[in-house]
Order: C-alpha cells, then structure tokens, then sequence
C-alpha cells in the first residue's frame, strides 16, 4: 500500500464512475453509487490518508465497503488501473478459486500474527489443544463435513493467543485462534472442543465462501478489506488486542458477519461432530452457559466471543434438546490433564507482575491443605510456573516439592514436564536431560521439544548431535512444526553444520509464510555453497542440500511474484 499516490486512486475513482457501467439489474441504485463515489473522492481531497497509511486506506476501504460500493475496486487497484466491473460482475468464482483466495488471505493474516509477541506456542498447551483439534478433524472427514480436497488446501492449524479475553476464531484457509482466557474460563476438555467444533463447523461448511458467492461480484473486495483491516489492525501500539480482536470482530465479523441460519448450523453440525468424536456433548451446555451468564453480567469486553457469537434463547434451547435423553448426570469424574491444563493457561496469560504474584502467593493459603488433591495440584502447579516467570527459583523449588506427593503418580507427564521446565529456568540443564530422556515418549511434543532444549542448554556437541537425531524423528510424520525446526537449526549449528543450519531457518520463515525471510535465508545458503564450491570445501551431501535449495528459491521466486501481482 506505501506509496500509492492519491491522485491515481481519484483518477481510479473516477474511470470507474464514469466510464464502467454495471448490468441493468442494479437498476436505480447505480446513479445513487456514482454519487456516493463522488462524495469519497472529494472526501478524499478534504483529508486524504496518509501516504503509505494502512491505517489510513483501510478506514477509507471500510468506508467504501459500508456505504456498498461496488467502485470500491479502484481503491485495491493502484495509479488509475482499473478492473472492469463488468467483468467482475459476470465473472464466476469456482470454488477451487475462492479456496485460493481465502488460503491467501489467511496466510497473510497468519504472517502478522505470527510476529506479534502475544502469539504462543507452548508445547504443553500446545499438545492439549492439537489432541482435542485432531479428534473433531478425524470426525468431520469421517461424517463427510470435511472433504479430502478442501483438507488439503487449507492448513487447519490452531495457535495460541496470549490474551486473557474468552475468545476463539476461524480465520480464512483453516486457521483458528485460542486465547489463552479461554482455555482458563473452561471448565474441561469438552467445553473447550465445542467451541473449536463450532469454529471448524464455520470453515467446513462453507460459510465464508458462501457468503462470497452470494455476492460474488464484491468478493475479492470483501477480502480486499479484510485484510487492510488486519493488517492495519497490527501497525497499531496495542496490537497484541487490536490484531486478533480487531480481526475478528472487524474483519470476520462486519465484513463476513454470519448469519444467525449459519451460527445454527455451525452449532448443528459442530455438535454432531464433537459427539462424533467422542467428547461429552454436555460442553456445548456448559459453554453456552458460562456466556448466558456473562452476557447477564456485563462482561465489560472480557467475553469478546459474545459480541461475534450472539446467544440467543433458541440456540441455548437447541443445544439443550439434543442432549440424549434426559438419563441421570454423569458422576464428575477428575481429568487431571484438564484441571493442570487450566492451571498452566491461567498462569501463562499472566503479562503483569502483580498477576503471577497473585498466583505465586495463593500456594500459601492456610485453607489449601483442606481442598481435594487435584484443586491443590492446580494451585502449586500454577504457583510453581509464575514464580519461574518471577525469576524466583527458590520459591519454585520449595512449591515443586510440595507438588511432587500430588502429582507423581496422577499425572507423570506433568510431573516431568514442571521438573524439567525448573530445571532449565535454574541453569541445571543436566538435570532436565535426566529428566526427560529415561522416559521419553515419541508421540508427547512437550517432552520431544524440552529435551532438545535442554540437550541445547548443555552446549556439548554430543547432545546437539542427540538432539537433532530425536527431532529429525519427531519431525518425519510432523515436517510443520515451526518450533522443532528452529530447534534443529541450532542443533546443526551446534554441530558446525552451518549449511542445513541456514536451511532449517529459512523453513521456519516458510512456515510462517515469512517468504521474504525465507528467501533471505535461502540466499545466504546459495552464497555459503559458492564459497565452499571456491574453496573447495563442499561437504558429502552438500551438493544435495544446493539442489534443494535452488529448487526451493525458484518456487519462493515464483510464490513473491504471485504476492507483487495481487497487491
């Protein structure tokens, strides 16, 4: 968007007004279009944006968007270009190019996420979320809802927000967002995979493509302004809140608002598909619930899914009537996994000193020894990681040893995980590695990754060697896990293997759909193997990774062209 000069968008502005002429069945309503369009551009010479604004292009975008102008291209087509309305007015979207479309879009969004310090990625939380994720995948295909093709083309990948509002959003291409709060609001698993069923229910369905064919001749205008106002939304000082709250409440919302027939739907088929995949259906009830009740008290903007998920009576009634039969209530069993997972999602959400010191002194409560055991697990368990967070590792230590009699035997994983992670904040990364490796399991991630951690932490070349071994084996049925990439990276690097070192780093910039980085680093890479080449220093299997990395810079090439062109 810098530099686009304000004269061509007028000029753009006014081609599109006076010379394109829109089908009979617009009717009237055209001349009423040309002077609304006459009123922006002199609006526009009154206070024209800032030169290189986003923020500036994006308010004049949403201006455009709600007064329905269909000109509104011009503004996406810089120095006077213009799409012919005609054109995109007979033009049909396939649903092969609007999957394209949003995959694009959804990327880009992604990309600004990405590089937002609020964005997570913890592996324990991680792995709770992608376990709950997994199951309503394996569901929807299996019921049909979600087919092999659009599998394929979207990435359906979940991240972690770092923010203490009760939200979760579907994004364009398969991407969804849970904010921490959320996962500290639910009461357990089943609670927290309604919502994600309700989300994905969006993406399969449909919605946003539907939505899009209804109107397909503003399609990519609609797209167009969601992501100005995305990415806007990220040039912002409070962008942490204003990119996903923005982005959602803003982008998804007023310019692809779902209609209350497609939250129905999604509550319909995501119930079928979260009772498919063998969760408690009573979550769907819990939920819907926890927001009645912060809708009765006002929740002050601590439950923004309220505002982009209204509840109405008859949705809450619906989700009550398919519950199956009216049998005696399940005895409330105690899922550790889900009590610990709340603990560490209320303790990480923590941005203020004054928070973990909540959660810190809390563990020394007089009435603690009264409660059950897993209530004081989550207790000391959370106390146990805002005093890391507080760099304060004796305290930690004295809580850890409390945990231990609660947590050893109901939840190992846990167990270990907490000791390693004191460990590693402590500087004993030997004592981490001991930890871990005895009882590594190859399908938890959290133990896969703290161990390359700590292996790293010891420096030793050996344990680099032994760390990118286990992660190279983690990563054959797993090659999009950004963090265990960027692990291998150092791990190579470790190892005086400079080469594939660099090319481990550029597949996390690829990832993160970072293509300038990506190809940065790529180059840097060519550049270390003409030097070798000089030198005559290429390495056995050098001349393989050269290939890969040619290979790779022509698609990269290719894909930033493709990126230039659409803007």
């Amino acid at each position: 968007m810098a530099g686009w000069p304000r004269r061509g968008c007028q000029e753009a502005w006014v081609a599109c007004a006076a010379r394109e002429r829109l089908p009979n069945s617009f009717g009237d309503e055209w001349g009423d279009w040309v002077k609304q369009a006459q009123e922006i551009i002199k609006g526009i010479d009154e206070r024209p944006p800032d030169s290189g604004s986003l923020g500036g292009w994006s308010r004049l975008v949403g201006e455009c968007h709600l007064r329905n102008l269909n000109c509104l291209v011009a503004v996406l087509r810089p120095n006077g270009v213009v799409h012919p309305l005609r054109r995109l007015r007979e033009s049909v979207l396939s649903e092969r190019t609007i999957d394209i479309i949003e995959r694009r879009i959804g990327d880009s969004i992604m990309r600004e996420i990405y590089k937002d310090p609020d964005y997570l990625d913890d592996p324990l939380l991680g792995e709770q979320v992608q376990q709950i994720w997994s199951r309503l995948m394996v569901a929807a295909r299996e019921r049909g809802e979600l087919s092999a093709e659009l599998q394929q083309r979207f990435a359906w990948e979940v991240s972690l927000i770092r923010d203490p509002s009760v939200n979760a959003f579907a994004l364009p291409g398969g991407y969804l967002g849970v904010h921490l709060g959320l996962m500290a609001t639910v009461a357990n698993r089943h609670e927290l995979a309604s919502v994600l069923a309700h989300e994905l229910t969006h993406v399969t369905q449909r919605h946003i493509a539907r939505l899009m064919s209804r109107q397909n001749q503003q399609s990519p205008l609609l797209m167009g302004a969601m992501l100005l106002a995305i990415l806007a939304a990220s040039k912002s000082p409070t962008a942490g809140t204003a990119m996903i709250s923005g982005g959602q409440a803003l982008a998804i919302q007023n310019q692809l608002n779902f209609s209350r027939d497609m939250e129905r739907e999604a509550d319909r088929v995501g119930f079928g598909v979260m009772a498919d995949a063998g969760f408690d259906t009573q979550g769907f009830v819990g939920m819907f619930e926890k927001l009645q009740i912060a809708a009765r008290l006002n929740d002050r903007g601590n439950y923004p899914y309220l505002r982009s998920h209204p509840l109405t009576t008859e949705r809450i009634a619906d989700m009550q009537l398919r519950q199956p039969g009216l049998a005696q209530p399940k005895p409330a069993l105690v899922d550790w996994d889900d009590v610990l997972t709340g603990a560490r999602a209320r303790a990480l959400v923590q941005t203020g000193v004054e928070g973990m010191r909540r959660l810190s002194e809390a563990a020394q409560d007089s009435d603690l020894p009264t409660y059950a055991p897993h209530r004081q697990a989550a207790v000391l368990y959370a106390a146990v990681l805002s005093d890391l967070r507080l760099k304060q590792a004796q305290p930690a230590q004295l809580k850890l040893e409390r945990l231990g009699p609660l947590l050893a035997t109901a939840a190992p994983v846990w167990w270990r995980g907490v000791r390693a992670e004191v460990a590693l904040y402590t500087g004993q990364a030997q004592a981490a590695v001991d930890v871990l490796q005895g009882q590594l399991s190859r399908q938890s991630r959290s133990e896969v990754l703290w161990l390359a951690q700590a292996r790293l932490a010891l420096g030793q070349v050996s344990q680099c060697t032994a760390a990118s071994q286990e992660l190279g084996a983690w990563m054959l049925e797993r090659p999009r896990d950004t963090l265990a990439w960027s692990l291998l990276s150092q791990a190579l690097q470790c190892q005086g293997k400079t080469l594939r070192a660099i090319c481990a780093q550029a597949q996390v910039h690829w990832l993160q759909h970072d293509l300038t980085g990506a190809q940065d680093r790529l180059r840097a890479a060519q550049a270390l193997v003409q030097q070798k080449t000089r030198d005559g220093q290429m390495e056995r299997g050098d001349h393989i990774e050269a290939s890969i990395i040619d290979a790779n810079l022509r698609e990269l090439d290719s894909l930033r062209r493709e990126q230039l062109l659409q803007r």
